[in-house]
């Protein structure tokens, strides 16, 4: 698991909807952190793949957005996000396998032109029949 420095986080607590009786209107438990991305460093292909990977949680300024409501308390809503936010750091050292560019061979290509045309003639065989 990714270790995040605390300098670079900061945390607010919302009041959380859904189930929780009166507690919910009382207890502000849902949690939004922010992470400075840019002050932890990354490597410049793992920040561009968490840029990616956030999407709209990541805003212009560089920090990732992540507001985590699922548990009743705090301390397990705040738990959540950093472990979010671990595993989104860990997928993005991740790197992806290298494509390489492949070409259709002539024969290949041959087929392809040569069963257009067949399905050509037999669409043009289905009109009206002409009265000649």
């Amino acid at each position: 698991m990714i270790d995040i420095p605390e300098s670079a986080i900061t945390e607010t607590f919302l009041a959380a909807s859904g189930p929780g009786g009166q507690n919910v209107n009382k207890v502000a438990t849902a949690v939004q952190m922010r992470v400075n991305v840019y002050a932890l460093g990354l490597q410049p292909y793992a920040f561009r793949k968490l840029k990616t990977l956030a999407g709209r949680k990541m805003t212009s300024g560089g920090e990732l957005v992540l507001t985590v409501r699922e548990y009743r308390t705090r301390e397990a809503n705040r738990g959540e996000a950093r472990r979010r936010v671990a595993d989104m750091i860990e997928q993005a050292y991740q790197r992806d396998a290298r494509r390489i560019k492949t070409r259709p061979s002539r024969a290949a290509k041959a087929r392809r032109v040569d069963s257009k045309k067949k399905k050509a003639t037999i669409k043009k065989t289905r009109g009206k029949p002409s009265l000649d």
